[in-house]
């Protein structure tokens, strides 16, 4: 039974490094969706939220880490 939970662990673990920025990614793809589908934002302005908002958590994550690296 061990085995069964490492190698889901492991199988999470390569779509998933960091929770985070996995959950942020949700959120901002609900966010901005809700936004162009109740709130009647154009398209273009949809995607270009969801651009800005995948650098910002990405560039995030990127500083988290470094950081996380630097501690050890």
């Amino acid at each position: 039974m061990n085995v069964i939970r490492v190698a889901i662990s492991e199988l999470i673990g390569m779509f998933i490094d960091d929770g985070s920025l996995a959950a942020f990614s949700l959120i901002l793809i609900a966010a901005v969706a809700g936004a162009v589908k109740l709130l009647a934002l154009p398209p273009l302005i949809g995607g270009l939220l969801l651009l800005v908002g995948c650098l910002v958590i990405l560039t995030d994550s990127v500083r988290r880490a470094v950081k996380r690296r630097q501690a050890r």
